[in-house]
């Protein structure tokens, strides 16, 4: 007979009232896998879309929300090398982080930086390998370059400012209010623009400054925006359409100014690619945590019984830094 656990279920697409706590067969571990007891899931702006319809998992991947958890290695499957049970990890995952237990190849999880908690712990792979990924590797942002990071006290936004900041580049963020702006400030950004306030486009124009790089969560209106203000062998990464899925292209400017522009998505890359991004934030992120020269900023923490909480306190906006549902 198999073997049960909870885990916060959607039975149908909808608001945040769908999620509920239920009981589903507990996962194994494969050839190559780990199967984590899990102390702490982290929220993201893809399981918001997941739970509303507009983002199913990728063919084979669990139906359970969840792209990033923490806890304990409960068991180790065959052909893995370099963990234990009992070992303390985060994981990179492909679906199924709501839950008390899930399985995710050996590959895409890590052991935690040391003093780092399951709550903070579950803020780190999924937000760093997408930062990673997008602003660095696509991106290929470089020392004394300019970084646009929309939706500057997001989890993404948070780790983007960071690292950028930390890579020697300049940083200029946008966000919703005054207190957002000296979050963003202290995370590093040189410059942060209360979108409330002023036209973001307009304002890094009139200071002469041109972004290399704009790393992009809105879409829709922000797409012309975002090519006004990039320089000449500019590189617009969009990562999430949260303001709309069209947007007005001036196609002169991207001639004239040799602009570039990158549709990303991290969940559903080959699991070779998602280890070597893990691998590259482990040596290149752990010792900056380790030092504690890169900070890990969570907003809040909710029982996972209380998801649908949670994920009403994501689509409120209000969040600086990671939401994350305890298990404990």
């Amino acid at each position: 007979m198999a073997e049960m656990m909870e885990a916060i279920l959607a039975h149908a697409p909808g608001g945040p009232e769908v999620l509920e706590l239920g009981s589903v067969e507990r996962p194994v571990a494969a050839a190559g896998e780990l199967l984590i007891e899990v102390h702490a899931s982290g929220l993201n702006g893809a399981d918001l879309a997941q739970r509303q319809g507009s983002y199913p998992p990728p063919k084979g991947a669990s139906e359970i929300l969840g792209l990033e958890a923490s806890g304990v290695v409960a068991a180790v499957g065959e052909g893995v090398s370099g963990f234990a049970t009992g070992d303390r990890v985060c994981a990179l995952l492909t679906g199924g982080g709501y839950a008390r237990y899930c399985a995710v190849p050996a590959v895409q999880a890590a052991r935690l930086p040391s003093g780092v908690d399951f709550i903070q712990g579950t803020s780190l792979l999924e937000t760093l390998c997408t930062v990673w990924l997008n602003v660095f590797e696509i991106g290929q942002l470089k020392t004394d370059e300019s970084l646009l990071v929309h939706g500057g006290t997001s989890g993404i936004g948070t780790a983007a400012i960071q690292l950028a900041t930390l890579a020697g580049a300049k940083v200029w963020s946008t966000t919703g209010s005054a207190e957002k702006v000296k979050l963003c400030l202290e995370s590093g950004a040189e410059q942060a623009i209360n979108y409330h306030e002023a036209d973001f486009a307009e304002v890094i124009r009139e200071s002469g400054e041109a972004m290399d790089v704009v790393l992009d969560i809105v879409g829709g209106d922000y797409f012309e925006q975002n090519l006004r203000c990039m320089g000449t062998h500019g590189r617009m990464i969009v990562i999430a359409i949260k303001g709309g899925r069209y947007g007005k292209i001036d196609l002169g400017r991207l001639l004239m100014r040799n602009l570039s522009v990158q549709g990303s998505t991290l969940r559903s890359k080959p699991v070779a690619e998602k280890a070597a991004l893990v691998s590259a934030v482990q040596q290149r992120v752990w010792p900056m945590i380790a030092d504690g020269s890169y900070r890990i900023i969570v907003d809040s923490v909710y029982p996972a019984s209380k998801a649908a909480e949670a994920h009403r306190h994501m689509e409120s906006g209000r969040h600086m830094g990671k939401i994350v549902l305890n298990w404990d």
